[in-house]
């Protein structure tokens, strides 16, 4: 190995000769990705944005009111404005060239380093223009000021003019921008996109209220059907506009949209959130889009997290001790926008926001606008604290549910002692019993077929989860049960899938108490297991409640009135009838249990389906729900129909 060192350096020379100077603007376009990331599409798009850039920093500075967009068919676009224009007098530190030719041909040059010119912008580093200029085989800048139209040309970081005057309409003033990228440069991909750029164009009038943009596509240009040749954005309410856009045909929670501002940082946002939607989040600084967040995020989502917590507090809902961050800002839509001074992005790309002092700044003012507000709205404050203790109960239940999966790898499945599981391995053709307490479950499990049938004795009436939290309902030992024999999850980690059994059937005693334990579980797998119910897993079996003989005939009979019908038929000629009536499941003998309710051949089911979610919904809610008054209108409007009581 060492002679291969001293080899390589015998036959090679590193001297003063071999260091390059690269001048003006050639490391731009010998290391474009340093300045722009790279140069696939999204870099390409990059010169577009920072043109777009300079214009929107005139409107947000109050110098323009106007941008107009054009993208010609020869694959160059035109950015104009009526702001100030770029200054075109004599530099005072190159006294031969405009301050134009210095600001189009020399890196880190312009009027946003010096403190005054302008309150906020995007553009803080000077390179913009400059870098545009050098990625492009042609740009050319018009500039109007005082009467006077200034023209100078541009080519692969060089000028390839001299500043040309010509008279122009005194009133009329801005600058005129247009460049077409290298395709030396941009090699794999040159065009480029009416849609990305009309979509970047509607987002940038959405962050400023006070401009209006105009677009323009050639007709030579290829462009979806859904992008218009020409269009006109203006949002008076700015991003709330476009919240409202995205939001229109969803159901909202609720939404927060306002602005506030102190010395350090004006903001505005608008916040929605849409039930079983995705997070879509997305801030801007002085109108650049950070897709990776930064200190703005952090500072505004800290603030309002605070504000919510502390309302909890002051109106004694411990609940939201549970909830965290990311549970107020789970299935949000929402948008940030902040202009501060002297920014600090990571990269030229200005993908993240990293000024310190932002953050702080933003924590304090958006929890001081949020504790106000929410005191004066504790209507709608308690709703949505509510959809997010929701959402931290099922961040919770998921929680747990992925320990119970991890646990399972390592050993074997848990499954509750109680629970007599039948032979075969695979779901089809199997069914469990879900049964009230062990004696009837001791009946089952000596009535049942082996292979096929699985029985769970559950010990009295269940939780109803219809009223309790899901801490509680968790920390209940017969659903814990429930939902391990099962093995499908339960919430929104409920996969039917991964049920254990194809038929899952509720046997309870055939009595009032009975019903009462039947309707628990269903309210429990209509909250929990929703979707075993769609795909039609779950049925009710039908145990008799009487026992008919008379001269060597025996019947069941499931209720009174079937029993009245098997003494009008039946045992009809039969004078001295022996009826007795089950107290429960565990009083019937295994052969008895097997014939009537268990036996494939002679039982019969009722399968549970949902005809309508939102009725279901409210049904449920009004009988198992935690307001009594409910239950007590619907027994008062039910009671007079009800004559055969079992009480």
């Amino acid at each position: 190995m060492s002679d291969l060192f001293s080899s390589s350096s015998k036959n090679q020379t590193y001297t003063a000769k071999d260091i390059e100077v690269l001048e003006g603007l050639e490391p731009v376009r010998r290391r474009p990705g340093m300045y722009i990331g790279g140069t696939d599409t999204n870099a390409l798009h990059h010169l577009a944005v920072e043109i777009i850039d300079n214009s929107m920093d005139e409107a947000v500075a109050g110098h323009a009111s106007e941008i107009h967009i054009r993208l010609m068919d020869n694959n160059t676009l035109q950015v104009s404005d009526n702001g100030r224009g770029i200054p075109v007098d004599p530099h005072p530190k190159y006294p031969d060239k405009s301050a134009l030719e210095v600001i189009v041909t020399t890196l880190h040059s312009g009027g946003k380093f010096k403190e005054g010119a302008y309150e906020t912008s995007g553009g803080l580093h000077g390179v913009g223009l400059s870098v545009v200029n050098a990625l492009s085989d042609h740009l050319l800048v018009k500039v109007f000021r005082d009467g006077t139209q200034y023209t100078q040309t541009f080519s692969k970081g060089h000028a390839t003019s001299p500043v040309l005057k010509d008279e122009a309409p005194k009133r009329k003033r801005g600058t005129v921008i247009e460049f077409h990228p290298d395709p030396e440069i941009f090699v794999d991909s040159n065009e480029l996109s009416a849609k990305r750029i009309h979509d970047i164009l509607k987002s940038k009038a959405y962050l400023f209220r006070g401009v209006t943009i105009y677009w323009e596509c050639d007709e030579g240009v290829e462009r979806p059907d859904s992008i218009p040749n020409k269009a006109v954005f203006h949002y008076p309410k700015g991003i709330e506009d476009y919240l409202d856009s995205l939001i229109e045909t969803k159901e909202s929670i609720g939404k927060l949209a306002g602005n506030t501002q102190n010395d350090e940082v004006k903001i505005e946002w608008a916040l929605a959130w849409i039930p079983d939607d995705e997070t879509y989040f997305r801030s801007y600084c002085n109108t650049i889009h950070t897709p990776l967040g930064g200190t703005h995020e952090s500072g505004f989502r800290s603030g309002l997290f605070k504000s919510i917590r502390n309302f909890g507090e002051l109106s004694g809902d411990k609940r939201v001790e549970k909830v965290i961050a990311d549970d107020v800002f789970a299935e949000c839509l929402g948008f940030i926008s902040v202009f501060i001074k002297n920014p600090q992005f990571q990269g030229q790309t200005k993908e993240k926001l990293v000024t310190t002092s932002v953050q702080k700044a933003l924590d304090s003012s958006i929890r001081d606008f949020f504790d106000h507000y929410f005191i004066q709205h504790k209507e709608f404050t308690q709703s949505l604290i509510q959809y997010f203790v929701e959402k931290a109960e099922e961040r919770l239940a998921k929680k747990q549910a992925k320990d119970i999966q991890r646990s399972s790898v390592t050993k074997r499945l848990r499954l509750p002692g109680k629970l007599t599981d039948c032979s075969k391995s695979t779901p089809e053709g199997t069914e469990i019993f879900i049964v009230e307490g062990d004696s009837a479950g001791g009946s089952a499990k000596q009535a049942r077929f082996r292979e096929t049938q699985a029985i769970l004795p559950l010990r009295g009436k269940i939780l109803n989860v219809a009223t309790a939290t899901m801490d509680k309902m968790m920390a209940n030992q017969e659903i814990q049960n429930l939902i391990q024999a099962l093995g499908c999850g339960y919430g929104k980690t409920c996969d039917p899938a991964k049920l254990r059994y194809e038929r899952v059937i509720i046997m309870t005693d055939a009595d009032v108490d009975g019903a009462h334990i039947a309707s628990l579980l269903m309210t429990f797998f209509f909250q929990q297991m929703h979707a075993i119910i769609k795909r039609g897993h779950l049925y009710l079996a039908q145990p008799p409640l009487y026992r008919l003989s008379a001269g060597g005939t025996i019947a069941y009979a499931k209720d009174d009135a079937h029993k009245d019908e098997l003494m009008k038929t039946t045992f009809k000629k039969f004078s001295n009838i022996d009826i007795s009536r089950f107290k429960g499941l565990g009083e019937m003998n295994p052969s008895q249990l097997k014939e009537t309710t268990m036996d494939y051949k002679k039982r019969s089911l009722i399968k549970v389906s949902i005809e309508g979610d939102e009725t279901v919904n409210d049904f449920v809610e009004r009988l198992m729900g935690k307001k009594p008054e409910e239950r007590m209108m619907f027994i008062q409007e039910n009671a007079l129909s009800e004559v055969d009581l079992d009480i």
